[in-house]
């Protein structure tokens, strides 16, 4: 699934009858400082100090002090992608969260440099450096999202899957969503093929691209996608109400990621012709399952 901006906090579970205050938990980002101690490889020193006041930022829990330490990092070097993703995160409207985005990018590339894209080239992620980058495109395509220009984002959510094709980004739900508004299906299921996935966002397109088509496999795909998440049929269906999440964290197999899938990928369901209803009479023959419960962000 696409990552949580802000993770910041999760509540967790009462060992006494006294209330407890929600555990803040370590955003990811700034973990990365303990793989950055262990193997350095960036070249400008600036940048690395930049970095650095980055990790310490991610740490903090207002946005007063985030935004400090973001425009701290600038100062030291102007190359610092992640005070822009930092920086955009807590802008105060979409338009100028593209805009502290678009720099990002622009940051990032620089910082990189054409020898760091030949470097990486497939392997994007799985190096330090390049994260920053990925976290400033991944931003600005979901601003493109959000004002409408899903084109735009297409292009950056699909060359962001040549870069990195493990996309531990999660870039491909959000390329499937946007080409399920477009009506892509040609496009789509070439994503589809490409991937290896048993999420039930993935399962559940995949079925719905078999009804649509009248292919054979289409029940089966929806009883492999139940077996991943119950509540999507009834959500879908209106029956049950959407659920979020509070905390960043989305349950798999839980009410809160069939609400996501549904608000994704809910309209393209609706614009075709019986499939709502064929969903949700397949899954009244199907008996629910026990599962361990997972989360991810």
């Amino acid at each position: 699934m696409p990552i949580s901006k802000k993770p910041r906090s999760k509540p967790v579970a009462k060992t006494s009858p006294k209330a407890s205050a929600p555990v803040a938990l370590p955003d990811r980002r700034a973990m990365e400082s303990f793989l950055a101690a262990i193997s350095r490889r960036r070249g400008d020193d600036a940048t690395a100090k930049a970095q650095d006041v980055m990790y310490e930022a991610w740490e903090r829990n207002t946005s007063r002090s985030r935004i400090a330490l973001a425009r701290k990092a600038l100062s030291i070097s102007p190359l610092c992608a992640d005070a822009y993703v930092l920086l955009a995160e807590e802008a105060q409207s979409i338009e100028e969260a593209r805009d502290l985005y678009a720099k990002g990018v622009e940051a990032g590339e620089l910082a990189l440099g054409p020898q760091g894209f030949e470097e990486y080239a497939g392997h994007f992620w799985g190096f330090l450096e390049t994260r920053p980058y990925m976290r400033a495109r991944a931003g600005l395509a979901d601003t493109f999202v959000q004002l409408g220009n899903i084109e735009g984002a297409l292009a950056h959510y699909r060359d962001m899957l040549e870069l990195n094709p493990n996309d531990n980004q999660g870039i491909r739900y959000v390329l499937a969503g946007c080409l399920l508004r477009q009506d892509n299906y040609s496009a789509l299921k070439e994503l589809l093929a490409a991937h290896e996935d048993g999420s039930a966002f993935w399962l559940y397109t995949r079925a719905l691209v078999a009804f649509r088509e009248s292919d054979e496999q289409a029940a089966t795909l929806v009883k492999n996608a139940w077996a991943a998440n119950q509540h999507v049929p009834a959500i879908l269906a209106g029956a049950t109400p959407a659920v979020g999440s509070d905390d960043g964290y989305i349950t798999m197999g839980g009410p809160d990621e069939a609400s996501y899938y549904v608000t994704e990928c809910g309209a393209a369901w609706h614009r075709t012709p019986g499939a709502v209803a064929w969903l949700t009479t397949l899954a009244a023959t199907l008996p629910p399952k026990r599962r361990t419960r997972a989360t991810m962000h």
